[in-house]
């Protein structure tokens, strides 16, 4: 599955990417920043839309998500994903999503191990493996980060995997072949000229399975 991501720094931008991704996305990764957890601010939950029919996974890079947890609830996204590097009664956050029918996910920096987050991870819908910069589209794909699954799975084997960094038409396969589920794309969709055509490519790619490295 690619989804393409909307990273935005105000409500016009936001406008902007998500007209170029609307006609053919059927799942879209939503980020959120305060400007304290990543260093640089993006829209907040309240300014946060998508297309009727499409599925919204809201990505939370906030210090403090259960401040946003309201605002949340009454959205009714697909999946609402936090850090486990973030503040607060997490677990808790997780069950009163749950408790409304709301799929959770916990999302690990790069230096952060899944057994390090272990009961996050345990209790999750959704673990994303993070491999960009904060509040940026881009970032490398470093692919020795594919190791984190089998420590997933070992922890949660129902758990969807997702991938957020550096994710492109060149590596794509490697990432669906090493057991991604989810690939989130933002700069190689959202930069091109063609967002539509640079979706198709993305998914074929992503059916091919390339050698591990």
């Amino acid at each position: 599955m690619i989804a393409p991501c909307v990273t935005a720094v105000d409500a016009a931008q936001y406008r902007e990417q998500m007209a170029r991704i609307a006609p053919f996305a059927t799942r879209i990764h939503i980020d959120v920043s305060d400007g304290q957890f990543a260093p640089i601010k993006l829209v907040n939950p309240a300014q946060v839309y998508w297309p009727e029919g499409a599925s919204a996974d809201i990505h939370l890079m906030v210090r403090n998500p259960i401040e946003h947890l309201e605002t949340l609830i009454g959205m009714n996204p697909n999946l609402v994903i936090i850090h486990a590097e973030s503040q607060g009664d997490l677990l808790g956050m997780i069950r009163q999503l749950r408790a409304v029918r709301i799929k959770t996910g916990v999302a690990l920096l790069q230096q952060t191990l899944p057994e390090q987050a272990k009961e996050l991870v345990a209790d999750c819908d959704h673990i994303l493996i993070f491999s960009g910069d904060l509040g940026h589209f881009g970032g490398s794909a470093d692919l020795s980060l594919l190791s984190k699954i089998s420590q997933i799975k070992s922890i949660n084997p129902n758990a969807e995997v997702a991938w957020d960094g550096g994710a492109s038409l060149e590596n794509v396969a490697q990432l669906s072949g090493g057991g991604v589920d989810v690939i989130n794309v933002g700069g190689a969709i959202q930069k091109s000229e063609d967002p539509a055509g640079a979706y198709k490519a993305l998914v074929e790619a992503s059916k091919v399975i390339a050698p591990q490295v």
